[in-house]
């Protein structure tokens, strides 16, 4: 028998009543009542209540022991009343009477509490991650975590996938975010690069012949923090197929994520089948490459009716005629809402450091005629307001929210207003999970600051199209068989039909600004492989993270990730980063220079 329990904290039930047992586990809570003592015993699997009267010798010193002590405790199973059964746990219809008890760790004064989920400082949960993991909540979310992962395994081996192990040291990419890097002891002046992500070795694997590839990846990014994306590392459902056209990779992670989120939570899934939204729709209906589908919203561009003479929307006609764009969104039968429901909206979009948005109803006066109710309403004719409600599909009581910016800036806006404006209406129900794929990416993009022309996305993507008839000359109009999954307005991964024809390749790499020889130096190995005959292939890397964080219902990624970095990337548990000696320093042929 094992010397320190014959059962975990969640096993005991009304069977074992009577029954001599030993449970271990940590003191989670204590309740003094005089002559009797109730103390809450909790392990990795639950809790069970144990009591111990004042008549036993052991009552003065358990009396004493602070929270969070190991013990071991050695009782009988005793039936509870029926009075005091608590429902809420598996062992609620029993409790242990404590004949004796060891402590088997001693605890020092806790930093933070453990018994409840309480919001504590960022910095305490992270210095002491170790207790903060103890909590309920995210104690729970590890185990989830953990089960999602097993059952992805499970779900990807059904589908012919096989899992592959890619290196962890390999070379810079010059693509994509800031890197890693780790200094050669062997090869001195050189360095590795943790890889961002495994993406030219899973191509390589298909090169190589192997037909599906799965692996449950981790992935090193340089970047700041953000609520859903951890600094230094994450992890992803790395996937790559051969022979397969984009509804191939659709197909596969459709089946995934159904069969994951339905098994792991109870919400609704509003689509059977995910909508496909083109790039260029989603930006000009929500705003964003990553709609909330939840949301019914849509964003309409209005510009053309401030070219109208009998529009005397005065700011908006100037800024329109210096290149600016105006944008609404329309809310159904919200004539009647108070003032106040209009101003907080005006007040948070000013909070936003815009200028507000404006807003009027469409009503009817006296005379059965179209009028705007509100601060802006008086500019805007009959005619006008016709024409806005033909773009909208407005009606009578409907109400319009109106942003002026330019295109770099009003769909950040209105994307934003959009979301804001849904949840003040309660529109969304937060009890489903709404998929949709966003399809048809542009390859290329303009830098903002440069002006210069750079890949968009992954620059290994295949260009829609005859290939053999491919038009250059307007590279900003060429789309690629790109792709990004998104589920309630977070995107979980970005996927691709990958590029497998080098001439291709260097054509776009050229497009790009990058001449054969770099692009030879830099992708040596990739561009050397598919010089032997590749396959078409393609894959996408859904996040581990980002999927557990919409299973755990959590907003901030750091409560579904074990041992998380701060915002400046500092583990202040282990203190990393952290300072090396001056032979460390040699070994690696490094000097540090002097900060000024």
């Amino acid at each position: 028998m094992n010397k320190y329990r014959t059962h975990n904290c969640n096993q005991l039930n009304l069977s074992h009543e009577n029954k001599s047992i030993l449970l271990s586990g940590w003191i989670n809570k204590k309740r003094d009542h005089g002559n009797l003592l109730f103390i809450d015993l909790r392990d990795n699997f639950g809790l069970t209540q144990c009591i111990i009267d004042k008549e036993n010798k052991n009552f003065s010193i358990l009396e004493k022991v602070p929270l969070e002590t190991v013990i071991k405790v050695e009782g009988k199973v005793l039936k509870r009343t029926s009075d005091t059964i608590n429902k809420e746990i598996s062992t609620g219809e029993i409790e242990v009477e404590i004949n004796s008890f060891e402590i088997l760790g001693k605890t020092k004064e806790l930093p933070l509490p453990v018994f409840s989920d309480q919001e504590y400082s960022e910095e305490i949960r992270l210095k002491y991650r170790f207790l903060d993991l103890r909590r309920k909540k995210i104690h729970n979310n590890m185990i989830l975590r953990s089960k999602v992962i097993s059952f992805i395994r499970k779900e990807m081996e059904k589908l012919g996938f096989n899992e592959f192990q890619t290196p962890i040291l390999t070379s810079s990419s010059p693509e994509g975010a800031r890197d890693f890097l780790v200094p050669s002891r062997l090869n001195p002046g050189k360095f590795y690069a943790l890889p961002q992500a495994p993406q030219q070795f899973k191509q390589l694997i298909m090169v190589s012949g192997f037909d599906r590839y799965f692996q449950i990846a981790p992935c090193f990014r340089d970047e700041d923090a953000r609520a859903d994306r951890s600094p230094g590392e994450f992890y992803q459902l790395d996937i790559e197929m051969s022979f397969v056209e984009q509804e191939d990779v659709f197909e596969v992670v459709e089946k995934l994520m159904s069969s994951l989120f339905k098994n792991f939570s109870e919400k609704k899934m509003i689509f059977n089948k995910f909508p496909k939204i083109p790039f260029n729709e989603s930006i000009k209906k929500y705003g964003t490459d990553k709609p909330d589908l939840r949301n019914p919203l849509l964003i309409y561009d209005i510009s053309k009716v401030f070219n109208r003479d009998d529009v005397k929307f005065e700011i908006f006609k100037k800024l329109f005629k210096s290149g600016s764009l105006i944008k609404a969104i329309v809310t159904k039968k919200t004539n009647t809402k108070p003032r106040s429901f209009f101003d907080n909206i005006d007040k948070w979009a000013k909070e936003q450091g815009w200028s507000g948005l404006a807003y009027f109803s469409i009503e009817k006066d006296e005379n059965n005629k179209l009028i705007g109710k509100g601060p802006v309403g008086k500019f805007f004719s009959e005619l006008a307001i016709k024409e806005l409600m033909t773009i909208t599909s407005a009606d009578i009581g409907d109400t319009f929210f109106m942003s002026c910016s330019k295109e770099t800036e009003i769909n950040e806006i209105m994307s934003k207003s959009r979301n804001k404006i849904g949840e003040d209406l309660s529109l969304i129900d937060h009890n489903s999970f709404a998929f949709c794929w966003i399809t048809d990416f542009p390859i290329f993009e303009k830098d903002k600051e440069t002006s210069k022309i750079k890949f968009s996305h992954n620059p290994f993507s295949m260009p829609q199209g005859d290939i053999k008839n491919l038009d250059f000359s307007h590279p900003l109009e060429l789309k690629a068989y790109q792709y990004d999954i998104v589920c309630n307005g977070v995107e979980l991964s970005s996927g691709a039909i990958r590029n497998h024809i080098p001439e291709l390749m260097y054509k776009l790499f050229s497009i790009a600004g990058y001449d054969k020889n770099s692009v030879d130096k830099k992708f040596s190995g990739m561009i050397n492989a598919l010089s032997y005959g590749a396959p078409p292939h393609g894959g996408i890397a859904p996040g581990i993270d980002r999927i557990v964080m919409l299973l755990a219902n959590e907003k901030n990624i750091r409560e579904v990730t074990m041992f998380p970095m701060n915002q400046n990337a500092q583990d202040l548990m282990m203190d990393a980063p952290s300072d090396i000696n001056e032979k460390q320093l040699k070994e690696l042929n490094l000097k540090l220079l002097e900060k000024k």
